[in-house]
């Protein structure tokens, strides 16, 4: 019986280790919003390209008000496709211009995810945007929901962020892998780690933190021990009649966001917070903006997943 366990224990240790991107990874191919377009912007499908080539995809809203705009740049969960940002953004990003792009892998984006890879493509995305010349390069906040929680606090420690947003984060992706894989070896195996709580002390923007009311995803103390290290903490609030999947979709949650982003970008830029290593590079030369309506890019196949860890947005 004990050699029957060992071997029943290296054989789960192992296929762990081998699918763990799909564990930790569950791209989302198919649109939320078939035919998404915001209200209150003028709403263009984007095509970019990744430092080695891959092709991304999402979509660049910006305010029909003249003028240097403040900007968001947003970064979705485990299993989202962005598309509804498009659609609410009106609520969620008042005035702002906005830019959302699918994760590689997700929707019409080409590639695999990976954190690595997400973090490089954030930053690009970031870069790319502060160079528009429709929008304050001093004015531009990123926000993260879910797994996308730890692609802005990397962004925010790499870029002069004006502010974050945090919805539903957590500690780490290995905390969580820890909590369900109890007895494995998970901190030797697991690649794809989004140690927010690191960088969290680092990050000097002022940071917005929503919590679901009912989280059977990332639970409550997972996101106490983020907030307990973050240095710009501003607000952590719970969203009444919120769980893990349904909180950016409710119009509690995105007034809240709209407020704290409005009153953010109300306020003076304060040079002396900004980071000296993280000037704002001119746009890639291999960048493409579409003037037609949607990505001909396409689909990537829907990857079946294994039970998974619990990020499963």
């Amino acid at each position: 019986m004990a050699g029957f366990a060992s071997m029943l224990w290296l054989g789960l240790t192992a296929a762990v280790a081998a699918n763990q991107r799909r564990l930790v990874f569950n791209p989302t191919v198919e649109r939320e919003v078939e035919h998404p377009r915001s209200s209150g912007h003028r709403t263009r499908p984007v095509v970019l390209r990744a430092k080695d080539g891959t092709r991304l995809s999402g979509w660049l809203m910006m305010p029909k008000m003249p003028g240097l705009r403040p900007a968001v740049v947003y970064f979705g969960g485990r299993s989202e496709e962005v598309s509804w940002v498009v659609r609410d953004a009106g609520k969620l990003f008042p005035g702002m211009a906005v830019l959302a792009v699918n994760y590689r892998g997700y929707g019409d984006s080409h590639g695999d995810p990976a954190e690595a890879h997400m973090v490089e493509d954030a930053c690009m995305l970031f870069d790319w945007m502060a160079a528009h010349h429709h929008v304050d390069p001093t004015r531009i906040a990123v926000v993260g929901r879910s797994l996308g929680s730890g692609v802005a606090v990397q962004v925010a420690k790499e870029r002069p962020v004006k502010a974050v947003v945090l919805i539903t984060p957590y500690d780490s992706i290995l905390a969580l892998a820890k909590r369900k894989f109890r007895v494995m070896p998970i901190e030797y195996m697991l690649r794809h780690r989004f140690e927010s709580i690191k960088y969290a002390p680092t990050l000097k923007a002022p940071t917005f933190v929503l919590r679901a009311a009912s989280d059977d995803v990332v639970p409550h103390s997972h996101t106490d021990q983020l907030v307990a290290k973050l240095a710009q903490l501003i607000g952590d609030e719970t969203v009444p009649d919120s769980d893990h999947l349904n909180i950016p979709y409710l119009e509690d949650t995105q007034a809240r966001i709209a407020r704290f982003l409005t009153s953010q970008f109300a306020r003076p830029v304060e040079t002396a917070n900004l980071p000296s290593s993280a000037p704002i590079p001119a746009p890639a030369a291999d960048i493409v903006i579409p003037a037609a309506t949607t990505s001909t890019a396409p689909a990537v196949a829907a990857i079946a997943v294994p039970p998974a860890l619990p990020l499963a947005d």
